[in-house]
This record gives structure tokens, C-alpha cells and sequence, in this order.
């Protein structure tokens, strides 16, 4: 054979073959990709019940580092099992920070402690211009003080919030006096309210650490408790006809087996926060996230990790 029929076998045998070896090395390639995708959203498993494996989990426990899947950062997070007490994941939990709607968690405390839920609320000018998240309430509109706890812990709604906040203070400032008294009380030294519903102020603020030692002090009211969790419910004024139905803000009720609660939260100051409690397989998981921009992706693999980390010997 002479080099130049050796040179057009060659050639000819490149033409042909080269399809079947990209098309190869691409199903390599994407086979590879596929793996790599599974093993970084443990979340798809747990949406179906299934314990997520973690090569590395004991060594992230150990460490409280990130879990060894990719996590989008947030400024304050605290990953606890309630039972143990054990702290399975913190990252600046003892850094004060604006906790936005988390404050309301506080605000309904208040509110079991010193209001009557069956009391009839008016609602004054004042709570019907509350901004941002609202039921858009009338002036002169009459509530039940329960219903008006409801809105405010299942959609975050101000305009609620504010209306019961002056009903059970006198005024708001009074309200936020028994804020910060109970605050104290309690022992959260590192928390402090300037309003009872959220909104940003230099002089409002806590820490993933107060705040999840007071949702485990809230949860221990029944009615706290049942509301948090609902994921639907339907209000309505005394005097008038007009239904309100609230749909809570918490995404993982109903997506995450054993979600209870409790509470979310939005400022631009805040960022987006959240606070979850999840009951499975025996383990009791606290979560608390501060200012996060991916909230309920970084919340899905805190739990899921938190639940692995519950089953590892330690």
C-alpha cells in the first residue's frame, strides 16, 4: 500500500467515525452532568420521602461546615435538631441583623398572652395604610382578634397585624414596650423591636439564635402552633360581606413532608428570611435563614441535610 492510499484510508475513516465519537464523548459528557446534577439537589429526593445521602455528611456535622452540596449563602442561618439541642449548621447565628415579618412571631406571642381572642377589632385609619404586604382592610371594618392573628402569621399581612397590635397596646408604641419587656424576659439580649410588625429601623433587629429560641417558646401555644401551619384559610369581617382568603407564604407546607410553620419574612433591608420547623422520622429541625436571595432552594437542602445528619452517629 503507498503512503498516499494510506493518507485516504485514514481520512476516509476520520469522515466516517468522528460523528460516532462526538456523539459518544457527548453522552459521556451529559451522563456526567446528570450525576453531578443529582448528587447537588438532594431536594428532589426528599420531595419524595427519600433520605438523602451525603458522601461527606459526618465531617460537614463535625465541622458545621456548608453541606457538600452547593448552598446559596445567606448572612445568618442556624440548622438545629430540638430534641439533642445539637446545632447541626450556623453561620453568623449570633449577628444582629433586621428580621422584617419574623418579628411577628413575637407580636403574636404577645397577643395570646395579654388579648382576647374572641374581642371585636375596629380598624382604625392608621392600620388601613399599613404598606407593603396587606390585606387591604377598610377603616370602620370589624374583625375577631383571632382572625386578624391569622392574617398576619399565615399571609404576613401589616394592615392585621398593626389593627391587632393597637387593639391589645392602646397604641403601637405601648404594643412594642411589651415587645421588647417580653424579649427581655426571655432572655433574647440581642434582640430589640422599634415596631410590631417588621418594618426596617436601625433599632430593630435580632439573631438567628434569638429568634429560633423564641419560635420554640412560640410553637408551645397551641394556637400559635395550628395557625402557622395552615396553609389555607378564609376570613371575613363582622360587618360586611367581603371573604379574605389567605394563602400562607411558607412554600414548603405541603411540598416538604413534615413542614409545620412557621414564618417568612421580606424586607430590602432583611433580605428574604424564614424560619421552619420540620418533624420526620423522629428528628424535630429548626431552621432559621436571614437575608438570604435563595431562600426556599437553601432551606430544601438544609432540611435535607439536617435530616441525613439527624440518622449519622456522632
Amino acid at each position: 500500500m503507498s503512503r498516499n492510499d494510506a493518507f485516504m484510508m485514514t481520512r476516509d475513516f476520520g469522515r466516517f467515525h468522528r460523528p460516532l465519537f462526538l456523539a459518544c464523548a457527548a453522552g459521556v459528557f451529559i451522563g456526567l452532568l446528570l450525576i453531578a446534577a443529582e448528587s447537588l439537589t438532594p431536594s428532589n429526593a426528599l420531595a419524595k420521602g427519600v433520605a438523602v445521602q451525603s458522601v461527606s455528611v459526618r465531617t460537614a456535622i463535625a465541622s458545621r461546615q456548608f453541606p457538600p452540596w452547593r448552598v446559596s449563602p445567606a448572612h445568618g442561618i442556624l440548622l438545629k435538631e430540638l430534641n439533642s439541642g445539637r446545632v447541626l449548621y450556623e453561620h453568623d447565628a449570633g449577628k444582629r441583623m433586621s428580621p422584617a415579618s419574623l418579628t411577628k412571631i413575637m407580636s403574636a406571642l404577645v397577643i395570646l398572652e395579654k388579648g382576647q381572642l374572641d374581642d371585636f377589632v375596629t380598624i382604625s385609619p392608621n392600620a388601613a395604610r399599613a404598606h407593603k404586604t396587606h390585606l387591604r382592610v377598610k377603616a370602620g371594618q370589624i374583625f375577631r382578634l383571632e382572625d386578624l392573628l391569622k392574617a398576619m402569621l399565615i399571609v404576613s399581612a401589616n394592615d392585621a397585624c398593626l389593627a391587632a397590635v393597637e387593639h391589645v397596646g392602646g397604641d403601637e408604641a405601648q404594643f412594642v414596650n411589651l415587645m421588647n419587656a417580653k424579649a427581655e424576659t426571655l432572655g433574647l439580649s440581642d434582640t430589640h423591636f422599634s415596631n410590631g410588625c417588621g418594618f426596617d429601623n436601625p433599632d430593630h433587629y435580632s439573631t438567628a439564635e434569638d429568634l429560633a429560641a423564641l419560635s420554640v417558646i412560640a410553637l408551645d401555644q397551641p394556637i400559635f402552633r395550628q395557625l402557622v401551619r395552615e396553609e389555607r384559610a378564609i376570613i371575613a369581617p363582622i360587618n360586611g360581606h367581603r371573604a379574605y382568603v389567605l394563602h400562607n407564604t411558607n412554600r414548603l407546607l405541603g411540598r416538604i413532608p413534615g413542614v409545620e410553620g412557621i414564618k417568612t419574612g421580606f424586607t430590602s433591608k432583611a433580605g428574604r428570611c424564614l424560619i421552619a420547623k420540620v418533624s420526620q422520622n423522629g428528628s424535630d429541625l429548626l431552621l432559621v435563614i436571614l437575608n438570604s436571595k435563595r431562600r426556599w432552594n437553601t432551606a430544601t437542602n438544609l432540611i435535607a441535610y439536617g435530616l441525613q445528619a439527624t440518622e449519622t452517629p456522632h
